[in-house]
């Protein structure tokens, strides 16, 4: 594992601030040996040396958390400086050939499709990041209706299957209630989550892609939407960070799979807006994946 500058840091702080915790203690145990038989001094010298105590652990999480977010912030913006510089470059180096040489019809069709993809890359990017933003600090409900979530769902997965050329047989929906799904949201917001939970799929599936979504009604106020996928799998000391801003897990079978680090992030920050919620399970690392989002459904008798 690569050793980083702030994991140094980290160290230094966890270190200092444990030194800092048992020398307190020690002051502590010697006041209270020296004056256990003053009764107000010795009181008084517990609570000033457990507010110390306290104040140093509290003190020392803060640093901690603040290195990690630092350089979960510093690795989003190499992610989003790579997602964009790369369509560009792409888009660039096409033109240039476009406008240098004298192509037939069907290489010029080849390059404006090219280029198409690569613009529709871009878009996709700064959607991610605006989207991550509103998400956030969204609060009131905007454009809220009745939305057929069932219809949603297969809409952005023939658009998934579409976008990344793949057979229905890759990626398919496996069970869906005969009846109609009803949610209450915004439906842009609610495709925004179902994509990115079909693309993160895909994303971490590796060569041979095998993605089933569930759309399950497990009572009549809930619905389920479940992905489960064949590939790479989670590790459970990052289970619980996964949906966290900016985060990425980093492993070599990671590290080569472009994105963000919102996708998930934006998931759950709809979910919970809605009243709902979104969660993974995973056996371990090359065990596959799976990722619901829980929203309240709205039941009409």
């Amino acid at each position: 594992m690569r050793i980083t500058r702030r994991t140094k840091a980290i160290a230094f702080f966890i270190a200092l601030g444990a030194c800092l915790v048992a020398l307190t203690i020690v002051l502590n145990v010697s006041w209270i040996i020296f004056h256990w038989r003053q009764v107000v001094p010795l009181v008084l010298g517990i609570i000033f040396f457990g507010v110390l105590i306290a104040g140093l652990v509290v003190n020392t999480i803060f640093l901690v958390r603040e290195i990690r977010r630092n350089e979960q912030q510093d690795s989003f913006l190499n992610a989003v400086t790579h997602e964009l510089k790369t369509p560009i470059a792409s888009i660039r180096l096409y033109l240039e050939t476009l406008a240098s040489r004298n192509l037939d019809e069907a290489k010029r069709r080849e390059f404006y499709r090219i280029m198409l993809d690569d613009t529709d890359r871009l878009l996709g990017t700064v959607e991610q990041v605006l989207k991550a933003g509103e998400v956030r600090h969204a609060s009131e409900r905007k454009n809220w209706q009745e939305v057929q979530f069932s219809v949603i769902v297969r809409e952005v997965l023939a658009l998934a299957r579409l976008r990344q050329n793949l057979a229905p047989e890759v990626l398919y929906l496996g069970s869906a209630p005969p009846a109609e799904i009803v949610v209450l949201g915004n439906p842009e917001e609610l495709r925004t989550a179902v994509f990115n939970l079909l693309d993160n799929a895909i994303k971490y599936s590796g060569e041979k892609k095998n993605i089933v979504v569930d759309l399950l009604t497990p009572n009549i106020d809930t619905v389920l939407l479940r992905v489960h996928d064949r590939g790479i799998g989670i590790p459970r000391n990052e289970m619980k960070r996964i949906f966290k801003r900016f985060y990425r897990a980093s492993n070599s079978k990671t590290d080569k799979v472009k994105g963000t680090g919102l996708g998930l992030f934006i998931v759950r920050s709809i979910a919970r807006r809605y009243g709902g919620d979104a969660f993974a399970e995973s056996a371990g690392e090359g065990q596959g994946s799976t990722f619901t989002i829980r929203l309240p459904r709205v039941y009409h008798a």
